[in-house]
């Protein structure tokens, strides 16, 4: 899957999360349930992991607990048990590598390329944390189409470095815009938001750039979502502290 195609599905995947977030708080809990399954089928194949079905379990078990653990949560900090699922998932790791029958080769690219992954995975928990906060909703929204346009300008054929600062500075208008617009997030806050998923959202993106590993439908497509999934706990840590 080419760069092109990439950016516009991210972009889809951003809008169907914002969408399920105004809809209801059940829907965007099962967009970030299918984001952290997606990144778990594909990220072994993208750092070409020796043991991809155990990383893959793994994975999916830190992204899918860490997400019911944070819609189980009542009351702030809607992440305080995050850790726990983190380090549960760490210790499947190692039970992992050790019960592999393989040989462990790549023992350590293994372990902590999997680590990487329920990072990754768990970080989609962030969205539901920030819906969950004053003006969460709009949060989410503000957020959510902030990263999807500042991904859509990544298909307009600018210079790399061009093309990143273009990205960015939509992200943070696109913030401040919808701001006017939506209750609870004045612009300021609005474009701070914006601003701060439109950078991480494209350093991933030029991260996954050159990979040749992406040629796998299953890497390509955790590309394709890992944008999305790591922008989430970013959402809810700016938020909180922007908005309250």
């Amino acid at each position: 899957m080419d760069a092109l195609s990439r950016a516009v599905l991210t972009t889809v995947t951003a809008v169907v999360l914002a969408a399920a977030a105004y809809l209801s708080e059940l829907g965007l809990v099962a967009v970030c349930a299918a984001v952290a399954l997606v990144v778990a089928l594909g990220w072994p194949a993208i750092l070409d992991l020796p043991a991809r079905v155990g990383s893959r379990v793994v994975v999916a078990l830190g992204g899918l607990g860490g997400v019911a653990v944070v819609f189980a949560t009542r009351g702030e900090p809607f992440l305080q048990e995050l850790s726990a699922v983190v380090a549960l998932a760490v210790l499947l790791t190692f039970v992992h590598e050790l019960v592999r029958p393989d040989g462990r080769v790549r023992m350590v690219d293994s372990a902590a390329g999997t680590i990487a992954g329920v990072l990754l995975a768990v970080a989609a928990a962030g969205w539901v944390a920030a819906g969950r906060t004053v003006g969460g909703t709009t949060l989410v929204v503000i957020a959510a189409l902030a990263l999807a346009v500042g991904t859509a300008t990544s298909v307009v054929p600018f210079s790399p470095w061009l093309g990143l600062v273009v990205a960015v500075a939509v992200s943070a208008a696109v913030g401040a815009g919808l701001s006017w617009a939506l209750p609870d997030v004045t612009p300021l806050a609005g474009g701070l938001v914006g601003l701060a998923v439109g950078v991480l959202g494209a350093v991933v993106r030029e991260g996954f750039e050159r990979l040749p590993t992406l040629t796998a439908r299953t890497a390509a497509a955790a590309a394709v979502v890992v944008p999305v999934s790591v922008t989430g706990s970013l959402a809810y840590v700016v938020g909180r502290l922007l908005i309250g």
